[in-house]
């Protein structure tokens, strides 16, 4: 990849990270439950699942696309009722006013693999890939080299936009003073968790 061709590929997956989404909505909604470090343990599994896929793009595997197309609508719905499932925990959960973050009650374990879940749940991921990439690089020449770096461009760029969602959301909680307010704020964080597992199941 050129030095041109890398800065428009960057530019293309930050417009692509800043789009409004099931990954933002899901970090935005973590990072108010539990606070930055939760939520950066969600973004590693949103960025490992896009990994997964462009890797898949990028070795020409889009006949794995179509021909486990069943079960990627299978991955789609659990995920999408994951989510939902998280969401109304987070929903109804209390919050002590003597607690320093909102709920933690999500492991990292935990964190992770709702990430995970939300690319995964998401086969047009892929497909946006497999159009995406011919546009920067030529995939039948592509060296380890590239496919290295471009790893490397897709991670910190889709990382760094989900950081910084997850930064002004967790500083946003620190205004809130009150376990009524805090209480309040867990049903918002687990109505917009609920909200992004919807958008996964009723995506077309």
């Amino acid at each position: 990849m050129t030095i041109l061709n890398s800065l428009a590929f960057i530019g293309a997956i930050f417009l692509l990270a800043v789009t409004p989404g099931p990954g933002i909505f899901a970090t935005i909604s973590r990072a108010i439950a539990s606070g930055f470090t939760h939520a950066t343990i969600l973004i590693a599994g949103i960025v490992v699942g896009d990994i997964i896929f462009l890797l898949l793009a990028i070795y020409g595997l889009n006949f794995i696309a179509q021909t486990l197309g069943a079960f990627f609508m299978i991955i789609k719905y659990l995920g999408g009722v994951y989510l939902i499932y998280l969401g109304y925990t987070i929903y109804i959960s209390k919050v002590s006013i003597k607690k320093t973050t909102l709920s933690n009650s999500l492991s990292w374990k935990t964190n992770f693999l709702s990430g995970l879940l939300i690319t995964l749940s998401n086969p047009k991921v892929i497909i946006f890939y497999l159009g995406f990439l011919p546009a920067f690089m030529n995939l039948e020449t592509l060296t380890t080299i590239d496919t290295t770096i471009t790893i490397i461009l897709v991670s910190t760029t889709l990382s760094s936009v989900l950081l910084l969602y997850a930064f002004l959301a967790t500083k946003a909680t620190k205004f809130l003073k009150n376990q009524k307010a805090l209480n309040n704020l867990n049903r918002v964080s687990g109505g917009i968790m609920i909200g992004a597992g919807s958008l996964i199941i009723l995506e077309n």
